[in-house]
């Protein structure tokens, strides 16, 4: 289905362009064009569903091949695309993972790769009743006018990209954008995230692939967990707002936020209930029940802290299925256990496995951080850090 996208303008772009006068947002008003999802309605539905579905959650591997290279380079390997495939090859590979992971984020790379035996990745997930998905933003770049900000680029081409992918087998798509709050945040920031978001999700589900929504809000700072509660409940504001204007089909969407938390140099550390009470309180007031799943990112807390603090919110019931989409929280224990060495890769395997079912456990609300090794509860937020 075509889609009337150029009369459809961002309202960060006019801004900027040339030094004009800033003009206001696309018209808050009823639009004439078509729900999105178009003809992938349904099954746009049934993949938000089966990504969120009891116990199960999403493992991130769409770490860019420059990110990847500094993970391997954390063990002394180098990054070319074989040592690229042999990591990724171990995850996916895991024997019983789908029985705690519902979906892969996969960067394009990986997405056209295949194991050393020639077994696509995509089906390596299938087979496991894992759904693939598939990083379609094109990275962070300054946002001028901002208060040194920034914004995603990726829209141009996305709708061709998102039509390959599809026939590749993925089935749903991630877009990060960042707001920082040390930064402000500033009004244009916040209105170019949800707007950027929004445009991808509606060309997503024009395609056939289900969006995760992303904006996420930095760790970065020393502010309270008040100041960021104030700061989420404004961005998720301005994303549902602008899903709306783009006709995006909520139940088949999936969102990734950040959990309402302290800076992470702020004095006072909150403790998981509180992590769970903000954050609870930040979902109920701007994201409707429609919503199929909520898929938490870790954002550079420890692999045991993201595990405790999504347990806690799922300790009563919720209007959406709440969950993981780590990265870092699922593979850090993994990645220095496997060491680049052929002989640890079983072991390592076995660590993601430790790793899943705990975080399962914890979307069921029955994890008790019991057992849990050192090295996983160290912290690995990085200032400043960028993907």
């Amino acid at each position: 289905m075509a889609m009337a996208t150029a009369k459809l303008s961002s309202p960060a772009t006019s801004l900027l362009a040339g030094g004009r006068t800033r003009r206001s947002a696309p018209a808050r008003r009823a639009t004439v064009i078509r729900a999105a999802a178009g003809s992938y309605s349904d099954e746009l539905v049934s993949t938000a569903k089966s990504v969120a579905s009891p116990g199960r959650g999403i493992l991130a591997i769409d770490e860019s091949n420059a990110t990847c290279g500094k993970r391997l380079s954390s063990i002394g390997l180098d990054n070319t695309e074989p040592n690229r495939q042999a990591y990724r090859q171990l995850l996916l590979t895991t024997a019983g993972l789908g029985e705690y992971i519902s979906g892969a984020i996969l960067f394009e790379e990986t997405l056209y790769q295949s194991t050393t035996d020639g077994k696509k990745f995509v089906d390596c997930l299938k087979d496991q009743n894992i759904m693939p998905g598939i990083k379609v933003d094109k990275g962070l770049v300054p946002l001028p006018g901002s208060n040194n900000e920034s914004w995603c680029q990726g829209l141009d081409g996305l709708a061709s990209r998102c039509a390959e992918y599809y026939k590749q087998g993925a089935r749903f798509a991630k877009w990060r954008t960042v707001v920082s709050i040390p930064c402000g945040p500033s009004a244009l920031a916040v209105k170019e995230a949800a707007w950027g978001l929004a445009r991808y999700a509606a060309i997503a589900q024009d395609n056939g692939l289900v969006p995760i929504v992303e904006p996420e809000i930095l760790l970065d700072g020393d502010h309270g967990i008040e100041r960021t509660l104030e700061v989420a409940e404004k961005v998720w504001s301005e994303v549902f707002f602008y899903l709306a204007e783009n006709n995006v089909l909520f139940e088949g969407i999936l969102l990734k936020p950040s959990m309402v938390t302290p800076g992470a140099e702020h004095k006072e550390k909150a403790s998981p209930e509180a992590i769970a009470k903000y954050t609870l309180t930040m979902l109920r007031r701007r994201v409707p029940p429609a919503v199929p799943g909520i898929m938490f990112l870790s954002g550079g807390q420890s692999e045991v802290e993201a595990t405790l603090n999504l347990n806690a919110m799922n300790q009563s019931a919720n209007p959406w299925h709440v969950s993981f989409s780590y990265a870092r929280a699922l593979q850090n224990s993994v990645l220095k256990t496997w060491q680049g060495r052929p002989e640890n890769i079983e072991a390592a395997q076995k660590v993601l496995l430790v790793r899943a079912k705990a975080n399962s456990l914890a979307q069921l609300g029955r994890y008790t951080g019991e057992g849990e090794s050192d090295e996983a509860k160290k912290g690995m937020f990085q200032k400043g850090y960028t993907y």
